[in-house]
């Protein structure tokens, strides 16, 4: 079964940025393209208009243009990446609906996200929320002033990870990132005191060095398999106190990915993304891969 990485389209400086994204990202892997454009015609209503002339419903600009992206937009990638195999599609279907149906067929799926400025990073709107806390499928973001690769220079991938749930799906695609971008790995793990240590171990240095050496040391047991199984990727360890959010955005500003993970789980409301991820889902500088787990 052929690769494929999908993209949700919507003609949004975005939605471009995550399809020259994906493009890049396909050359790579050696993966096909697809294009997915999700659009509802909605015709106009017709009627008598003095002295106006109504266009018919086969003249719709908003529906020409709607046939046009998708097809414009793989031709552009085709010329500017020779040899890429890309395909487009326009799909009368909700956006949520169609990109959750097109990622089950998919190994990844690339969405644009709304670069706001500097602190406030990425705006993730309702469908790419919708998307992201709903698929089983792996999900980059990409903003549109998202730097190209040649740009980027020798940036490091940047992995997020919760020993508590510790997942082999998320360190996988972080190390497989990190080897074909032939960079080092940064691994940020937050960790916080037990509870049964009540608030005098926050006061005391010895403790905190003793659980510091406790996390450094299991960080470093998660990650002894996987340095074996990618003898070229350089591993950088980095245990730090409190939540691993703040750490991860800081370090998102100097690298070429972001990886974190999701658990699929149900909140009393619907699906959940946790709030490590969504940190950096607002806030991060670069490209950020979700990878749901169980």
């Amino acid at each position: 079964m052929s690769r494929t990485i999908v993209v949700g389209l919507d003609g949004s400086p975005e939605s471009l940025a995550a399809a020259e994204w994906a493009a890049r990202e396909a050359r790579l892997t050696d993966a096909q393209l697809r294009l997915v454009h999700a659009w509802l015609w909605h015709p106009y209503v017709y009627g008598p208009l003095a002295g106006v002339a109504v266009p018919p419903p086969s003249e719709d600009p908003q529906r020409e243009w709607a046939e046009r992206l998708p097809r414009e937009t793989a031709a552009k990638l085709a010329a500017d990446h020779p040899g890429l195999s890309v395909t487009a599609e326009r799909v009368a279907e909700q956006p949520v609906t169609v990109l959750l149906a097109a990622a089950e067929e998919a190994e990844l799926l690339v969405l644009g996200s709304r670069g706001l400025s500097g602190v406030a990073g990425f705006l993730t709107g309702s469908v790419a929320q919708a998307v992201v806390a709903r698929s089983r499928t792996p999900i980059v973001l990409v903003r549109a002033d998202a730097r190209p690769a040649e740009a980027s220079g020798p940036e490091d991938v940047v992995l997020g990870l919760d020993l508590e749930h510790a997942d082999a799906s998320v360190i996988a695609f972080a190390f497989r990132a990190a080897a074909r971008r032939a960079t080092d790995l940064r691994v940020v793990h937050g960790w916080s005191l037990p509870p049964y240590y009540g608030y005098s171990g926050a006061f005391d240095a010895a403790v905190d060095a003793e659980l510091l050496a406790e996390a450094q040391q299991r960080l470093s047991e998660v990650l002894s398999p996987w340095r074996e199984k990618f003898p070229g990727v350089e591993v950088r360890e980095q245990a730090v106190i409190g939540g691993a959010g703040p750490h991860l955005v800081e370090a998102s500003r100097k690298a070429a990915l972001v990886v974190v993970g999701r658990r699929n789980r149900l909140s009393p409301v619907g699906a959940h993304i946790g709030p490590v991820t969504q940190a950096v889902l607002h806030h991060s500088a670069a490209p950020v891969a979700v990878i749901p787990h169980d």
